[in-house]
């Protein structure tokens, strides 16, 4: 298995833009990864919500980038309704596009049973055609259980730091039958079985170019 790092930018933090369909989706997906940065620039974006939602994410936003620069970016289009609303999400994307250019960017597969979360991930790429894009997983009744390529090695008390902030910071969603630290931690311990690690977060990348080293 090939090793590779994220760009460091040497005259300035990395920059990310982190984008949700809904409040808690850029946290189950990428959550680990994000309580790994330390000094970054993070542009964060939601598409759903009302007010007591936008509350939770902004905690959750804090709460998993203690130490970023963080700009968040709550917005309140219809949930559940993106592909009969492809326009308004395609002109938010563009939007977000107009004044960011990341360094990687963090967001739903196309391949998602959601469908909200499957118009962002097909919308995205024409948004954003040259940066490096990780397209995270979300465990959900629908069983579309992804086939990842590229894993970030999470360690332990960053896989249960995660599932505790999950918790903490989204009280709304403790409803749900399926939300609890087992079910995080089980797919954790699944994609860390998949990279020889004990826990892991995985994503999907459609493209990618490597450059060779200078002889």
């Amino acid at each position: 298995m090939l090793t590779l790092r994220l760009p460091q930018p040497g005259d300035r933090p990395l920059e990310v833009l982190a984008i949700g369909a809904h409040p808690d989706d850029i946290e189950i997906g990428a959550g680990g990864l994000l309580l790994t940065f330390g000094d970054v620039r993070v542009r964060y974006v939601v598409l759903t919500g009302n007010a007591a939602r936008h509350a939770e994410a902004r905690d959750a936003a804090h709460a998993f980038l203690p130490d970023a620069d963080l700009r968040i970016d709550l917005r309140d289009l219809p949930e559940g309704r993106f592909p009969a609303h492809w326009e308004e999400v395609k002109e938010t994307l563009e939007s977000v596009a107009r004044d960011c250019s990341p360094d990687l960017i963090l967001a739903p597969s196309a391949a998602d049973a959601h469908q909200d979360h499957r118009v962002i991930g097909e919308i995205l790429p024409t948004s954003f055609r040259n940066h490096l894009i990780l397209n995270y997983e979300i465990p959900k009744w629908d069983g579309d259980m992804s086939r990842p390529s590229v894993y970030v090695p999470l360690p332990d008390e960053v896989a249960r730091r995660k599932a505790e902030l999950l918790d903490k910071c989204y009280p709304s969603q403790r409803v749900r039958d399926w939300w609890d630290a087992e079910l995080f931690l089980g797919l954790a311990r699944l994609r860390g079985a998949e990279c020889r690690s004990r826990y892991a977060e995985a994503f999907g990348c459609s493209k990618i170019t490597l450059e060779s080293s200078p002889s």
